[in-house]
């Protein structure tokens, strides 16, 4: 058997993208952005050579979360907000699967919030996948962990009053050793992001900005316009220019990040993204354009990827045992001795 990507088994034989379409009709609305992700995933899986029944896929509950049933690979939806702690158990008992969690916007960040964060300080060896698409979609459109503030929605019908989360400063808060975000609609992006995000080994979280068409509508139609002055690639060890390269982001004399038009500043003092720092405290503030009142960016791209201690490789370390210890033990619970607790 081959070994490739981070210790897991090759497939046998070359696979088709078809080998990763099941069974079951797909059923999400006209126009949903989960269609784009699931295409791309299935065409990435055979360019990745992992075996089918080397990949598990679990999900939490919520449009994108219907996910497992589409992907003809072993799978689990699971709980609404456990995805993350269910797929620990799974990379921790089996390091030959490559572990992927399905997750929403809400279910990763509300009910499931603690156990993002945790996973992601573990750094357990899995690749999270959050589809944003800053509603409740599921129930109906509800207002969610990122919607903005103001969303006019059926549970906030005066506009809600939330301070959004924004999950790439939330992953980059806990120590996420990989951490980036991409766009349903850019399909090389997106295939480029989630390639990198797999052979990652540690835990990666993948942010998709996904269009909701029936709910919200458009959310992030700003960012997909050719040469759009809001949507900021990153690519590491490259200058933060972008819209055409006519807009560049700097570091003023206060040490905050700034955008501003590229023919006023020096070249020397536009900011070189380095995606391998092991200091987040640069991947943080590029994510925080996003919110800036001077000139809101949505940056895309891997914003951190460093190695450090995977939690689950750690972990079977400490118990593991040397064979003699493992046959001495197997023997004495397949024996015939018993005993009598009084």
């Amino acid at each position: 058997m081959s070994i490739g990507l981070a210790g897991i088994p090759l497939a046998p034989t070359p696979t088709q993208r078809k080998d990763f379409v099941s069974d079951q009709e797909v059923r999400w609305c006209p126009g949903c952005g989960d269609y784009a992700v699931l295409a791309a995933f299935q065409s990435l899986m055979p360019e990745l050579g992992i075996a089918r029944q080397n990949t598990v896929i679990v999900s939490g509950i919520g449009c994108s979360s219907r996910f497992p049933y589409y992907v003809d690979t072993y799978g689990m939806h699971s709980i609404h907000g456990r995805a993350p702690a269910i797929a620990t158990g799974v990379a921790m008992a089996r390091p030959d699967l490559a572990v992927w969690v399905m997750t929403g916007d809400g279910d990763a960040l509300s009910i499931g919030g603690n156990h993002l964060i945790h996973a992601l300080r573990r750094n357990v060896n899995i690749t999270i996948v959050l589809f944003n698409n800053r509603i409740y979609g599921l129930t109906k459109g509800q207002f969610s962990p990122t919607s903005e503030r103001g969303k006019i929605t059926k549970s906030s019908p005066t506009g809600s009053v939330d301070r959004p989360f924004d999950p790439v400063t939330l992953a980059l808060g806990a120590e996420a050793s990989f951490v980036a975000r991409t766009i349903d609609s850019d399909r090389s992006h997106l295939m480029s992001v989630l390639r990198a995000a797999v052979e990652h080994r540690g835990a990666s979280l993948v942010e998709i900005y996904q269009n909701c068409p029936i709910f919200n509508a458009g959310a992030f139609d700003h960012l997909k316009q050719a040469d759009s002055p809001a949507l900021l690639p990153l690519e590491h060890g490259r200058p933060v220019v972008f819209a055409d390269d006519r807009l560049a982001v700097t570091r003023g004399d206060d040490g905050r990040l700034a955008v501003r038009s590229r023919c006023d500043v020096d070249e020397a003092s536009i900011v070189v993204h380095d995606a391998h720092s092991p200091d987040a405290g640069l991947a943080f503030q590029l994510a925080q354009l996003a919110s800036s009142s001077d000139w809101p960016a949505a940056p895309i791209g891997i914003f951190r990827s460093v190695e450090r201690a995977v939690f689950d490789d750690e972990a079977r370390r400490r118990v593991s045992m040397p064979p003699d210890r493992q046959a001495a033990l197997q023997k004495l619970v397949a024996g015939r001795e018993t005993w009598t607790v009084l």
